[in-house]
This record gives C-alpha cells, structure tokens and sequence, in this order.
C-alpha cells in the first residue's frame, strides 16, 4: 500500500538559494513515516507500549529535482520488503507539478530495549497487510 503526506515547505526549511536544505529530507522522510504508521494503526507510541522500536539503519537518497519555498510536496511512502528483523521503506517526494523530485529507500532495523530483536508475530502480521507487492 502507498501512503502518502502532503505538506508546504516553508523559509526556514530552505538555504540561502531558496531550495528545500539537503538536511531536512530526512526529517521530511520521518514524517512521512509517522503518518503512514499512523494510518496503519502502528503508531510509535502503540509500538512502544508493545516492546517495539524502530530505528534507521540504512538510507539511501537521490536528489532528482530541486524543491523551491512555498512549494506544495506530497510524499510517497511503502513498505518494500519486510521480515521479523528488519524492514525496508521506499520513498519519493513529488512537487505540485506530479514531477519526482527525489526518491529514498530505508532499511529499519526493530528493536526493543535499544537492541536488534524480532517483531512479535502479530506485530509483523499487520505490517505484511501493508507490504507493497
């Protein structure tokens, strides 16, 4: 399933040339995430109390396009490949114009108590639900 986060982006998030800040597409991609889990019912904090985290791993970016001030991005975001270790996202940001910009793929590693441990078998059930074939 494809999920996407619609958001404006604003003065502070650019640098002196008026494009998006290399370092923000990170942030931009994490928010992107938090809404698709979210929608999934997955949010962090549920995931929390269930004994699970999330963390980066590995991100691989490509900058395709730049993304002026003021411009209307919407971010698209799936779940590419998935087992009880690990996950991977795949990510693209478009401009108001549907024109790709810039495209990701995360790997995230789950966790609980700060160390690499399995997903419990009916969390990654739901993520599978969502798995993008």
């Amino acid at each position: 399933m494809i999920f996407a986060f619609t958001k404006r982006i604003y003065g502070y998030e650019c640098d002196i040339y008026g494009h998006l800040n290399n370092a923000n597409y990170l942030q931009l991609l994490e928010g992107a995430r938090s809404e698709a889990l979210y929608e999934m019912n997955l949010a962090q904090s549920d995931l929390q109390k269930k004994g699970v985290q999330l963390f980066v791993h590995y991100v691989e970016m490509s900058f395709i396009k730049s993304i002026d001030h003021d411009e209307l991005i919407t971010i698209k975001s799936c779940f590419t490949e998935m087992n009880r270790i690990k996950g991977k996202w795949h990510q693209e940001i478009y401009n108001s114009k549907g024109e790709k910009c810039f495209n990701a793929d995360i790997t995230i590693v789950f966790a609980a108590e700060g160390k690499a441990k399995r997903l419990p078998v009916e969390v990654y059930e739901l993520f599978l639900h969502y798995l993008e074939k």
